[in-house]
């Protein structure tokens, strides 16, 4: 499994280079956008972003200053405002309680005490807290999102014996431990292989999949890979 998930790195690695990712000028930009990103497209969260540097409202402090209703307003364009709104409010009132509104400490938390702490928080799902976790607190933690799934099952690189998953269905944390049970924990390398399933679902693994321009044809038993050219 360790050669295959390795073998899967390399080959979207040479096909896209390194991407740099996650998007973000400081810690709490990305805890921000982790938030803002749930169901949204990322222009659109990149112009709420925008908004609250405009509006002096992107720090800590200044959103929980700031009335709910006028924060719902500056994030509009990346969906469910009201909702991120109230997420965003609970997300730096545990940062000011736990770390003085200074997202640099966490690191200093142990990466299982670190998850289970913003789990707790409102509007804080496995996704989202690893996210703020991997590309935050830059602590080895790997993130599972859509792409990272859809990407797998057509590889056929399955955590569970096929008669499980059609019981239970893959979960979450069945799909992370493929990574973290494999693979050294590396916090550059978890970050890299996770923007890279996210270009590369973006682009060519997606919905209705481009086959034969793919970089993991090769490897993949999905029945399109030797297909013809789907647009989509």
């Amino acid at each position: 499994m360790r050669k295959q998930l390795l073998k899967i790195y390399h080959l979207m690695l040479e096909r896209y280079g390194p991407q740099h990712w996650w998007p973000g000028e400081t810690p709490f930009e990305v805890m921000v956008g982790a938030i803002l990103t749930q169901s949204a497209a990322w222009v659109n969260v990149e112009k709420a972003i925008n908004n609250l540097k405009t509006a002096g409202a992107l720090s800590p402090a200044a959103i929980r200053r700031l009335p709910q209703d006028e924060l719902a307003h500056l994030i509009h364009s990346s969906g469910y405002f009201n909702a991120k709104a109230r997420k965003l409010k609970a997300m730096v009132e545990w940062l000011g309680v736990n770390f003085a509104d200074d997202p640099d400490h966490m690191y200093a938390w142990d990466t299982n005490e670190l998850r289970e702490s913003l789990l707790a928080v409102h509007g804080i799902g496995e996704e989202t807290a690893d996210s703020i976790i991997l590309y935050a607190a830059n602590k080895p933690i790997f993130v599972i999102d859509a792409y990272t799934r859809r990407i797998l099952e057509r590889l056929g690189t399955c955590p569970l014996p096929r008669t499980s998953i059609e019981k239970h269905g893959h979960s979450y944390a069945t799909f992370q431990s493929l990574f973290m049970d494999n693979l050294p924990l590396d916090t550059s390398m978890f970050n890299e292989y996770h923007a890279l399933f996210v270009r590369h679902g973006k682009e060519t693994c997606r919905k209705a999949p481009l086959c034969p321009q793919c970089c993991l044809r090769s490897i993949c038993p999905y029945p399109g890979a030797q297909g013809i050219h789907n647009d989509g």
